[in-house]
């Protein structure tokens, strides 16, 4: 990673100093630069390149390459970065996040370290968090990179494999973090180096950096295959599901989503399919599509956690409200809420590839970010990514006012102070942005504001397409909108005509969010640029956030509770209740998020083998090579696995271990009778693979066998790869199981999984080289004939 300055204890004031000093750095060279025609400022590209290629640190470069910048743009966009978005883009260039508020300009910022790191020819990724954002910055920030001579690519799903390859060719390439590791996943599973369409990585700049390291960080990205379901056995088992009650037939833990069946749920399995005992092998299976459908009833509801449209199921993002088109639960869950749904029922997802969010991005040497919300999640980004938070200073002080929660003790009569609340801003014209954490909630938030006679805009994952032009009406003359939390995000709200005089934009949020930063980023709708505006959170006790995390305290609290007459809670010691609540629900994920990254942690060290190995399989120097080293590994194996470790070899060892040999080499084996020492048994197995070496060697040069080695190795450490990860994904299910062994799970899943691996390579090993030797030999009797 590239540093320009030490970190220090306290990085946000010492670091700002240093700063503020290549600031004035920057703006002493503006007017050498405005003096410059446009040729001579797009010169500096090569120039910069030249100086870089004779030796020249890519940070001494910073000051003239932000100034050049900054010129290009203020030519192309008639837009002139302010001194606070070029700490930004020094934030940025160090592989730190940048806290800037909504309104700063924050897509702006990223053009100067995107221009400078490029210069290194190594390629500059900027993240978004939708193509809608990639699409809008790669046309519009993209013209100051390509008047100064850089190439820019954007990489959409959409896209074929050449259109991929040309978008990372260029010097800067913009898209979805999701996209990028997906396409890292296939590159993994291509056939041929021609397939690929990434190079190595160097630098990136996540955009609403929070959102893609953290907020997307609980779900792994995973290429799946596709497998047949059982439709009928799922609609069997949702119908039976269905009749389940908590507590009696399955045990739910709404805080950790845990669902298990208990004794009596197991029974009733058992009597309606007509088994005897549910946990033998044999009925894994139907165990497996049980609980996905138990899962399926109390872990997921219809228009919060996904819509049915077109009588398709499509799961929504429950940050940013919007339907996520394409994307299924594996392991049949998916399939289980279909049958819930009564929808057809598709075929199931089998992983072919896998990884999380924090291990992708951690392969980048540099990695930085923006967003108006990280500082109470900075450990996090500390820990996981070792990038600091600094918050940089903003342009115009701040004219928003944050009015303290009003907390009411049933939803009805929160509903009703919301209405009452938009009614009375309402009246002046003001617009008001109300915020709710569900679909579900907005259209409840709809139905109270339609009874006040109140008229509005409803925007949630049902109405996508109008979601940016929405959002950025709201700030208008008399403008009512509902909307998720999220909607928008990355969209400027504008002030309308005679806004500014009646208070500016007030935002209204309905429910607290599982994350304190979702609440900020909330808030950060109003008030941009220095730009007046409220903000204020109506929420109640029956909020799904005290339902779940904070059951006993909401109980203990209600037996002091003070209520006015519309229900409003007027203990003061209510505004810690609702902290303290946030604050457990924030350790909770992140401590979900640090144990899903230990497990992926696990695989992530057999990932890194196994893709070095196909990567040298389609590199194609070193075919006959590297089965020289298979074959050699696979005997090695064998003599270790057949033989007793403490050398007391019997006739009958030797015998098997023979036989073994024999049938891997495909030739004959002597070995002494009365071997006592390891030692004997490799000097006795050297000449048959001396030979087997030949054999390999004397088909060098011909074009079949070329062909056929890598079809093979390849063929071979797919289906070994797809089968590890449904055995560890197995393993994964059952470890929590045995918690009661007094171990520590983790370890329990670092050993047993490395026994597994371990065990399938073996078997990777032996099958490729006993395929090949076979195949080989077949040949040499061709030959021979």
């Amino acid at each position: 990673m590239v540093t320009l300055f030490k970190r220090s204890a306290k990085p946000n004031t010492r670091q700002l100093k240093k700063y503020h000093k290549i600031v004035k750095e920057i703006n002493s060279l503006e007017s050498r630069y405005q003096a410059m025609s446009d040729q001579e400022l797009q010169d500096m590209t090569l120039d910069f390149r030249h100086q870089l290629e004779a030796g020249a640190k890519i940070n001494t470069l910073i000051p003239h390459a932000f100034a050049v910048v900054r010129e290009a743009s203020k030519r192309v966009l008639n837009m002139r970065h302010f001194d606070v978005q070029l700490i930004g883009g020094l934030v940025l260039a160090e592989g730190n996040i940048a806290e800037m508020p909504t309104g700063e300009g924050k897509t702006l910022v990223a053009s100067l370290p995107a221009y400078t790191r490029a210069l290194e020819r190594k390629g500059v990724h900027i993240i978004t968090v939708n193509d809608y954002l990639a699409q809008r910055d790669f046309d519009q920030i993209g013209q100051i990179h390509r008047f100064l001579g850089l190439s820019v690519g954007l990489n959409l799903p959409t896209m074929n494999t050449v259109e991929k390859a040309q978008a990372y060719q260029a010097d800067i390439t913009y898209g979805v973090g999701t996209e990028f590791g997906f396409d890292y996943l296939r590159d993994n599973m291509a056939q041929s180096n021609r397939e690929k369409v990434q190079r190595p990585y160097h630098y990136a700049i996540i955009d609403e950096v929070d959102s893609v390291l953290i907020d997307e960080a609980k779900t792994p990205l995973i290429v799946a295959g596709k497998t047949k379901a059982s439709a009928e056995l799922h609609r069997i088992a949702s119908l039976l599901a269905a009749r389940f009650k908590d507590g009696i037939d399955y045990d739910y833990d709404d805080e950790t989503k845990a669902t298990s069946l208990t004794d009596a749920g197991i029974e009733k399995v058992e009597k309606a399919f007509g088994v005897d005992n549910l946990y033998e092998l044999e009925h894994q299976t139907l165990y497996h599509y049980v609980i996905m459908a138990v899962r399926a009833h109390v872990m997921f509801k219809r228009d919060v956690d996904y819509i049915v449209k077109d009588n398709k199921v499509m799961l929504v993002d429950m940050f940013t409200g919007r339907p996520m088109d394409g994307r299924t639960l594996s392991d049949g869950l998916h399939q289980a809420i279909e049958a819930k749904e009564n929808v057809p029922v598709t075929e199931e997802n089998k992983a072919q590839a896998q990884i999380t969010i924090q291990n992708y991005f951690r392969m980048y040497p540099s990695l930085s970010g923006m967003t108006g919300t990280a500082k109470t999640q900075e450990k996090e980004f500390n820990e996981v990514y070792g990038m600091d938070v600094i918050q940089v200073p903003t342009n115009n002080p701040r004219a928003r006012i944050d009015l303290p929660d009003r907390v009411f003790r049933t939803v009805e009569q929160k509903y009703k102070e919301v209405a009452r609340e938009v009614a009375k801003h309402h009246e002046k014209g003001q617009p008001v942005l109300v915020g709710t954490t569900s679909i579900l909630q907005s259209e409840a938030v709809a139905e109270y504001l339609a009874a006040e006679n109140l008229e509005f805009q409803l925007l949630n994952a049902k109405s996508v397409e109008q979601e940016v032009a929405l959002i950025s009406q709201a700030g208008q003359l008399n403008q009512i909108t509902v909307a998720t939390n999220m909607a928008g995000r990355g969209t400027d709200i504008v002030l309308g005509e005679g806004v500014q005089s009646i208070g500016g934009l007030h935002v209204i949020g309905t429910e607290k969010h599982e994350s304190r930063r979702i609440d900020n980023q909330l808030r950060g709708r109003s008030g941009r640029q220095g730009d007046p505006g409220s903000t204020q959170f109506i929420i109640s006790l029956e909020d799904d956030m005290f339902k779940r995390f904070a059951k006993e305290d909401v109980e203990k609290f209600e037996k002091k509770i003070s209520l006015s007459e519309e229900g409003e809670i007027l203990n003061k010691d209510v505004h810690e209740l609702t902290e303290r609540t946030q604050r457990i629900v924030e350790g909770s994920h992140f401590s979900m998020r640090e144990y899903n990254l230990k497990l992926d942690d696990v695989i992530n060290d057999q990932r890194k083998i196994i893709y070095d190995l196909r990567n040298r399989v389609l590199e194609g120097n070193e075919h006959f090579d590297l089965l020289k080293m298979m074959v050699a590994d696979a005997a090695d194996f064998l003599i270790s696995d057949t033989l007793p470790e403490d050398g007391d070899y019997e006739p009958v060892h030797l015998q098997k271990l023979q036989a073994e040999l024999e049938k891997l080499l495909k030739q004959p084996v002597e070995l002494p009778h009365n071997a006592s020492k390891r030692k004997k048994i490799d000097e006795a197995v050297a000449p048959a693979l001396e030979k087997t070496n030949q054999l390999i060697e004397a088909f060098a040069d011909n074009k079949r066998v070329d062909a056929t080695i890598p079809a093979v190795m390849k063929s071979y450490i797919d289906q070994m790869w797809v089968k590890h990860l449904e055995t560890m994904s197995h393993l994964k299910e059952g470890i929590g199981l045995r918690s009661y062994q007094q171990e520590d799970p983790m370890r329990i899943y670092q050993r047993e999984g490395l026994e597994l691996f371990a065990g399938n390579f073996q078997g990777l090993r032996y099958s490729i080289s006993s395929e090949l030797l076979g195949f080989l030999h077949m040949l040499e009797k061709e030959e021979d004939q």
